[in-house]
């Protein structure tokens, strides 16, 4: 049985145009996120964006509709990042950026969620201030791994798949990520809800 992503892949394997346009906008939206966080530049995260899904579409042939289908586009998303960096010959730093009119950041939730004070959680605004200089204090493999994992939704393996790395070093790589946003809150007197070394 195949998911939601594959059916549209084998639609546009088929020339099934009106296809691609489904997946446009199932994918678009997250896929400006990422990038505006790893380039904090919107049009330039509009523009790479397009340009991944182009790449999909035109690589649509060397698909397996085997279920895998956001790894599959997220690194070819990584690829092309990796490119746009080199070309502009500096790094690219990771910003937390909530889009005010959407109608809700699911990653910056999760996140908030698991950080909070003895009475009451920080304001978006306040949270997205901190994740957002922690993100560019950290290295480039833990920032990517925090972004792929909390605002992109995926799970440690498709993480894993996307960043050429294995599990284990996955895992310590968003524990770090982790532990230093929960420094950055402790002088705020902001304990972690969770424990920070059980992540999935």
């Amino acid at each position: 049985m195949h998911d939601e992503n594959d059916n549209l892949m084998i639609r546009i394997q088929t020339g099934d145009n009106t296809a691609f346009n489904e997946l446009v906008a199932l994918h678009q939206r997250p896929l400006i996120g990422y990038f505006v966080r790893n380039t904090r530049d919107w049009q330039l995260a509009e523009d790479l964006s397009q340009e991944t899904l182009l790449r999909v579409y035109n690589q649509a042939w060397d698909y397996l509709p085997v279920g895998r289908f956001k790894p599959w586009m997220y690194r070819v998303a990584r690829n092309l990042l990796i490119d746009n960096v080199r070309k502009r010959s500096h790094d690219a730093l990771i910003r937390a950026y909530q889009t005010r009119n959407e109608e809700n950041d699911t990653g910056l939730s999760r996140i908030a969620g698991e950080f909070a004070t003895p009475e009451e959680k920080l304001n978006d605004q306040e949270f997205c201030e901190i994740v957002d200089q922690m993100l560019e204090e950290i290295p480039e493999e833990q920032r990517q791994t925090f972004v792929l994992h909390h605002y992109v939704g995926l799970n440690l393996a498709e993480v894993a798949e996307i960043m050429d790395a294995n599990a284990a070093t996955t895992k310590s790589r968003l524990r770090l990520a982790r532990e230093k946003l929960q420094e950055k809150l402790r002088p705020l007197g902001i304990k972690s809800a969770t424990d920070t070394s059980a992540v999935s």
